[in-house]
């Protein structure tokens, strides 16, 4: 029978003073005017600590270590705060500890903001708590406003910028999912990306057509050729995305049958002297192909 999975660290969270908890690391001088240090020493000071501090004690006994949460450390020091809610790990291990961290995609911080107002917190304290201004705070709040749920579903956990919604926003909601699509497709979520989209959408799929030419500045007859280009992208870039898997696969494949072919010493040797050109570009699709490959192993 397989034993179950250990726990690595106890299952209660322990208040200890901060004079029991030894550093294992000094933060740089240039963190603490980081906008990220700013942001969390905000944060504790207006809603506390909402990540307990990861700690270990040796078992020789003496101070505990800290693994995780130095920032958060320091800003409690700073703050004059004597304690704070720890996790007491097993052991001396912090490599895994926010070390994996999936950034919080806009939409999923437009719910997150939504759901604190909701439950009472002003829009005041939470742009203190994430140092931001109040209007930030309301943008993100009105972030899904004229958003279709379909384009809201597609990029929810996609890093789209603020000010791309605002372009999605000038669409109808057809056109909205095509542009999200072609956003996630190319993997692009600029605004200006979004721009580009924007400014090759038909009248027909806009809410207000008469605001786009003043935006762009273009003439019937420009926004008509920027149109047939893009969609001319559009089209090759989806041919290449659809093929892109089969010819990497053959590719693979050939070159491996090239790697196998070269390794001989007397074909190296005839090809050498009667086709050096060939023998190049051999070597150069064998070194090409283990180029891409070695990200992947080593991941």
């Amino acid at each position: 029978m397989v034993d179950g999975v250990k726990i690595a660290f106890e299952r209660q969270v322990r208040i200890l003073a901060l004079n029991d908890i030894l550093p294992s690391k000094m933060l740089p001088a240039a963190v603490k005017d980081s906008a990220k240090y700013k942001r969390i020493a905000n944060s504790v000071a207006q809603l506390g600590l909402v990540e307990p501090l990861m700690v270990y004690r040796p078992a020789a006994g003496g101070p505990y270590m800290l693994l995780d949460g130095h920032v958060r450390f320091c800003a409690l020091r700073e703050q004059g705060s004597a304690e704070a809610r720890c996790l007491v790990a097993d052991d001396d291990e912090g490599l895994t500890y926010n070390k994996r961290v999936n950034r919080l995609a806009t939409i999923q911080e437009h719910y997150m903001i939504v759901r604190a107002l909701d439950r009472g917190v002003s829009e005041e304290k939470l742009a203190r708590a994430l140092n931001v201004d109040v209007g930030a705070i309301r943008a993100r709040r009105h972030l899904l406003n004229g958003i279709s749920a379909d384009v809201a579903e597609v990029l929810k956990d996609k890093p789209v910028g603020i000010h791309a919604f605002q372009k999605l926003r000038k669409m109808k909601a057809i056109r909205q999912l095509e542009v999200a699509e072609l956003m996630v497709s190319a993997n692009n979520y600029s605004a200006n990306y979004a721009k580009a989209l924007l400014a090759t959408t038909k009248p027909v799929d806009l809410h207000h057509p008469e605001e786009l030419k003043k935006a762009t500045g273009l003439t019937s007859e420009q926004m008509a050729r920027l149109e047939r280009e893009m969609a001319s992208v559009s089209h090759d870039y989806k041919e290449l995305e659809a093929s892109y898997g089969d010819d990497m696969l053959l590719l693979v494949i050939a070159a491996g049958f090239l790697e196998r072919l070269l390794s001989r010493s007397e074909i190296e040797r005839f090809l050498a002297g009667h086709h050096a050109e060939i023998l190049e570009n051999m070597r150069s699709i064998v070194a090409a192909t283990s180029l891409d490959q070695a990200p992947a192993i080593a991941a």
